[in-house]
């Protein structure tokens, strides 16, 4: 079955994963190579539309995770599976390290019970830092410092390519993918769910909820039910010019609070610097807007950490929302004698734990299958600062967009094949293509012309005017 074409009446998939944001994208993976027959369903134009779109972009090793808890589970799973394919699959990793700092006496009085706490979590390669360690480990720090610890395995990656490598695998190996195909209804018959879609009905004997931000009302419409209330937490974020990244070795994560893991000073692996995110509570599923004096804040507390941040020039901002619910711990939840697991309230460690995840869900669901003997394996394009990249190497069409260095052939390839780009934030997160200085001023027109006829809404208005500035973020 092609994309553009719906599955006949006849056919009955083993699983439908319902949603194609990180989580649901590792899902579809799992189950292809166990075995099963998949469809994959996204209701908007390109996968990673909603709550995977924005993140730290960072690989936890779970020393912070709640003891015992699923979510620990899951990251300890999935990191340990993302460095066993990663260079498989050409993904990058910067082995940058973490170091949690304090900044006042009760944060320093917690430490201690943080590294217990990482020790119980099986990361045993915590060390304790006193003040002059930070500061020869991190010689821009403010001289405020106290104390703090490092922990050596998180990991700095590129929060897109992993679950684009996860899809295409899926894809390369059998799965089907529907973009553009909302579920707007569905009933299971005691053998195999019929899904009503945007597109049409089709059918499949197991389902599993991957919708994010609205897991919970994809729950009350396949099983007149929710067990978990998502309320959407945004997340706004200040990302700094690629010569501010000098000023940061290591990820530099704050006390976490009950609430929340805090603002983290990071590398990228693009070479920029952020700062971020926030986690502010709403009602909007949809819309994660940006507020002038939340960015200022955060421009702020940059410069407090890092004060040599105050003279460094900000390239972008932006935020997304995570699909918290009224509980922290993930909401992984079973439907007896419906052949059915949502993958529901999975925050802001999704991207380390989704392989985890994904093996979690593929045990719960029981759908049997054989493993594939030998799998498909794609290589994705490499985009990390320090990697090698296509604009060095010969026979690549020349460069469209210079801030980032991002060639036409690397476009052309970003806009075909199984999971070609169907819109321009798909294509972005593809290629890095106006994600840099000059947030597409420069290269949106080259861009247009390159897309043109191949993405959902064209990057050109009738006047011939990049749509949005050039930015469908």
């Amino acid at each position: 079955m092609t994309e553009t074409s719906f599955p006949p009446k006849t056919q009955i998939f083993d699983a439908a994963v319902i949603g194609a944001g990180i989580v649901g994208c590792a899902i579809a993976r799992r189950l292809v190579l166990d075995g099963l027959r998949v469809v994959v369903l996204e209701r908007a134009p390109d996968i990673l539309d909603g709550a995977s779109k924005a993140n730290s972009a960072i690989l936890h090793t779970g020393f912070d995770a709640p003891p015992g808890s699923l979510e620990l589970d899951c990251i300890r799973r999935g990191h340990e599976e993302y460095l066993e394919i990663r260079d498989r699959m050409n993904l990058p990793l910067d082995r940058c390290g973490a170091l949690v700092l304090a900044w006042d006496e009760a944060q320093e009085a917690k430490l201690p019970e943080l590294v217990a706490q990482a020790e119980e979590n099986g990361v045993t390669d915590t060390r304790m830092l006193s003040r002059a360690e930070l500061l020869a480990a991190e010689p821009g720090l403010a001289p405020g410092i106290r104390a703090g610890f490092r922990v050596p395995g998180e990991s700095l990656i590129d929060p897109w390519s992993a679950p684009h490598a996860y899809l295409l695998q899926a894809l390369e190996n059998g799965a089907s993918l529907l973009r553009g195909c909302a579920v707007t209804g569905g009933g299971f018959d005691g053998t195999a769910w019929r899904l009503e879609t945007t597109r049409g009905a089709l059918r499949a004997t197991h389902v599993v909820n991957a919708a994010g931000l609205h897991g919970d009302r994809l729950d009350r419409l396949l099983h007149g039910e929710s067990r978990f209330e998502i309320r959407p937490r945004k997340g706004q974020f200040v990302v700094f010019d690629k010569t501010a990244a000098r000023l940061a070795r290591h990820i530099l994560l704050p006390v976490p609070t009950a609430t929340t893991k805090g603002i983290v000073v990071c590398r990228t692996i693009w070479g920029n610097l952020l700062v971020g995110p926030t986690a502010e509570e709403q009602a909007d599923r949809d819309t994660a807007a940006l507020v002038p004096e939340t960015l200022e804040m955060l421009v702020a507390k940059g410069a407090e950490i890092l004060p040599a941040l105050a003279g460094e020039e900000i390239t972008t901002v932006y935020a997304g929302l995570r699909p918290a619910t009224e509980e922290k711990p993930y909401r992984v939840e079973t439907w007896p004698g419906r052949n059915a697991v949502t993958a529901g309230g999975i925050r802001s460690t999704g991207l380390s734990a989704a392989l985890g995840l994904a093996r979690h869900v593929s045990g719960l669901l029981a759908a049997g299958g054989t493993p594939l003997p030998d799998p498909a394996w794609p290589v994705m394009p490499m985009l990390a600062e320090d990697g090698p990249r296509d604009w060095q190497c010969p026979g690549n069409g020349g460069i469209l967009c210079h801030c980032e260095l991002v060639t036409r052939r690397e476009v052309d390839q970003a806009l075909s094949g199984p999971l070609a780009a169907r819109s321009l934030a798909g294509l972005k997160r593809r290629t890095r293509a106006t994600m840099g200085r000059c947030q597409g001023f420069y290269c949106s027109a080259a861009l247009a012309e390159a897309s043109a006829g191949r993405l959902a809404r064209p990057m050109t208005g009738p006047a011939g005017i990049p749509a949005d500035g050039g930015h469908d973020d």
